[in-house]
């Protein structure tokens, strides 16, 4: 996509900065929206011009700052979501060692589900389950999970 650049109005880097007004009072706001999505990342207030009555048209700095603000409020959604699709503990197996179990679950619409692993001391998967997504991951069921897996060996 070629570049575009009007006073309320850059396109760029994979985002547009589109001033719009402000609903809420007689201001101005600016709307980032990364390319390819239809809902802004970032709505945020806008700074009037000189004349007090329009907005301040869109620079380089500014939009360069945009950029940088949306594309840090995407990546703290994307670690808050990854944080609620991802847990992980240590326990202790039967045989003492401590080991990594990490409980992934998988959002789908038509068949959620999640993954249940434990890794080894070089981070190699040993055991791998699927399970319901409602599992509740804590050191306790690890352990639980651990000894189960000893036994079958």
């Amino acid at each position: 996509m070629e570049d575009e650049r009007t006073p309320t109005l850059w396109k760029g880097d994979g985002w547009t900065a589109k001033v719009i007004k402000n609903e809420d009072d007689d201001g101005w706001a600016v709307a980032m929206t990364c390319d390819g999505q239809s809902e802004p990342a970032l709505v945020g207030p806008w700074t009037m011009g000189r004349d007090k009555k329009n907005p301040k048209p869109l620079d380089a700095n500014a939009f360069a700052t945009l950029v940088k603000t949306a594309s840090e409020v995407l990546m703290r959604h994307e670690q808050q979501r990854r944080a609620l699709l991802h847990r992980s503990v240590r326990a202790a197996g039967p045989d003492g060692e401590m080991r990594r179990v990490d409980l992934d679950i998988v959002p789908d619409e038509d068949d959620p589900h999640a993954f249940l692993t434990v890794f080894g001391d070089a981070d190699e998967v040993l055991s791998k389950k699927r399970v319901a997504p409602t599992f509740k991951l804590t050191a306790e069921s690890a352990r639980k999970w651990l000894v189960e897996i000893a036994a079958e060996v």
